[in-house]
């Protein structure tokens, strides 16, 4: 205790606001931790974490071994599935899943064979030896998400990038919400695991120093964890004030940094990465045992089950499987919640299946389940502004949310709330604030993904005008080129036409000159001859005559 006092009053940063609900961690906490029996089937969504849900690699008939991949992440942000137990695919197709909504989504079920026979597994003793990117490579082929909030690929926030360089890695057992002890019971039971994450972790993220933060309701995890960060260097455990929300990420890192992370931005842009201590464990499993996520520690608890119980639960066992061995009777429940009674949702049915997100069960009977209470109008007391973590104003946020003004919301900072519920538990009016900016939200977000599906329309239909005007304008150039070139081809012609006549005509001057040049000449020599000829008789005919004379 005198060491949990020290390491308080080393914490001297705080985020506003929060509220103290009834803790109800004791009745799950009174025994150990119990392993699931295995279930004749197990259900396994294709969906168990935020991102894009995985792909099917197996078919109907196909047998299975624990610890096979049976569905691939299908993305970046995704997550691989695997087989919690050895068994036969018996369907893919839809079933009930745990959420709020209640539909069904598409899913791998196996028929369990109860031989519990492990597949291939490829340990890494000698991790140190890799680099940041082949760790990571085996995290995300592990299929591990964080398991103490919404499920978000692990491999990812291990990855902060090059530009970015991590100096704090903060491990969050605080465990704020009522009712849930599994990390309380994780870190009882596995520290060694947990610190051998950790180390894994630092490695990936060359991280300067890790800091485990336990709230101070934990003595027991908080002196285990404690015990194993001696013997490492650069570890060490803070106990946080028993405060909800403090496990949130954004304000347990501004309690124990004393910073603040950017509206809308992530802690990485200030150093810091937070996981959780259940997925250190998952992380130190897949690497140094070849250990795929497959199972994980899920509080079974309320009113419904005589003994509520840490149960380390195979994925896709029924939750009323889990109700059973802790001898409750699903039949019996009026309600079953899955998550902390501030953030979890009920559930449809008690057939839904465990996912990797699953980290409480709470089996409520009729006496749990009150009546809606009349919502009455706001009466501006202000207290809902006094426990907001975040601190923002959730009465103007409630009336721009309820008007539908979603403009004046978002000025309001309406996404910078993590929807905890604590200006619900302290409204006397007991108006479901919530629901309201979970409502929208959800508007908002379906507003922008049709103004997307819009724009996208929009877009092509002005690139198609624009090929359209740009074919015309190429056919119009076309037509015009090719009526200049046959008005040159004509002009040409008939310039060719009209010099071959003048050279015609000139071959025919010249070719009639030359015939009467020729008819001259001819003329001329035969006048000649003639008037030679002519010359020439007198003679021959004086000397004929005096010839003729002489002889007569």
């Amino acid at each position: 205790m005198i060491e949990n006092l020290i390491q308080r009053l080393l914490s001297t940063h705080k985020f506003p606001g929060g509220v103290h609900p009834p803790q109800h961690k004791a009745e799950s906490i009174s025994v150990g931790s119990v392993k699931t029996e295995i279930p004749a089937r197990l259900i396994l969504p294709l969906h168990q974490h935020i991102g894009e849900p995985a792909e099917p690699i197996v078919a109907v008939g196909d047998k299975v071994l624990k610890g096979q991949r049976i569905a691939k992440a299908n993305g970046y942000v995704s997550a691989a599935i695997h087989a919690p137990t050895s068994g036969t695919v018996s369907d893919i197709s839809d079933y009930p899943i745990p959420h709020p909504s209640g539909l069904n989504a598409p899913c791998i079920v196996i028929e369990t064979d109860g031989e519990d026979k492990w597949g291939e597994r490829l340990a890494v003793q000698d991790w140190k030896k890799l680099d940041a990117s082949a760790l990571r490579n085996i995290i995300r082929d592990a299929g591990i998400v964080g398991l103490g909030g919404a499920g978000f690929p692990s491999f990812i926030k291990l990855n902060p990038g090059a530009s970015k360089q991590i100096d704090t890695l903060i491990l969050n057992g605080v465990e704020c919400e009522p009712y849930i002890t599994c990390d309380d019971f994780i870190m009882r039971e596995r520290s060694g695991e947990i610190m051998l994450g950790i180390t894994i972790m630092r490695h990936a993220l060359n991280a300067k120093e890790c800091i485990i933060t336990v709230e101070e309701n934990k003595p027991e995890a908080f002196q285990a964890m404690t015990m194993m960060a001696k013997e490492t260097s650069g570890v060490k455990v803070m106990s946080v004030p028993t405060i909800y929300p403090h496990g949130s990420e954004k304000q347990l890192v501004q309690a124990v940094t004393g910073k603040e992370v950017p509206a809308n931005g992530l802690t990485t842009q200030i150093g810091i990465v937070c996981h959780n201590v259940a997925t250190a464990a998952a992380v130190y499993r897949a690497v140094y045992q070849g250990e795929p996520l497959i199972s994980r520690y899920v509080t079974v608890t309320g009113s419904g089950v005589k003994q509520a119980k840490n149960i380390r639960a195979l994925m896709g066992t029924p939750m009323s499987e889990l109700i059973k061995q802790c001898d409750g009777e699903p039949a019996s429940l009026s309600r079953v919640i899955m998550g902390g009674p501030m953030m979890g949702y009920a559930m449809q049915t008690d057939q839904v299946p465990v996912i990797k997100t699953t980290n409480c069960i709470i089996a409520c009977t009729a006496e749990d389940v009150v009546s809606e209470p009349a919502v009455m109008p706001c009466i501006r007391c202000g207290a809902c502004a006094e426990v907001c973590p975040v601190s923002l104003l959730p009465q103007q946020l409630y009336w721009h949310a309820k008007s539908r003004d979603h403009d004046k919301a978002q000025e309001f900072n309406l996404f910078d709330c993590i929807e905890c519920g604590c200006c619900s538990y302290v409204c006397p009016s007991k108006i479901p604030l919530v629901q309201y900016y979970r409502h929208a939200k959800g508007e908002i977000w379906a507003d922008e993904r049709e103004k997307a599906l819009a724009d996208i329309a929009r877009g092509r239909h002005e690139f198609r005008q624009t090929r359209i005007e740009r074919e015309a304008a190429e056919k119009a150039e076309r037509h015009r080129k090719k009526k200049e070139a046959l008005a040159a081809s004509k002009k040409k012609a008939a310039a060719i036409t009209a010099t071959d006549g003048k050279t015609a005509a000139e071959n025919s001057g010249n070719k009639n000159t030359a015939i009467d040049d020729a008819i001259a000449k001819a003329k001329a020599k035969r006048l000649q001859q003639g008037h030679a000829h002519e010359k020439a008789a007198p003679e021959n005919t004086a000397g004929k005559n005096k010839t003729e004379t002489s002889d007569s």
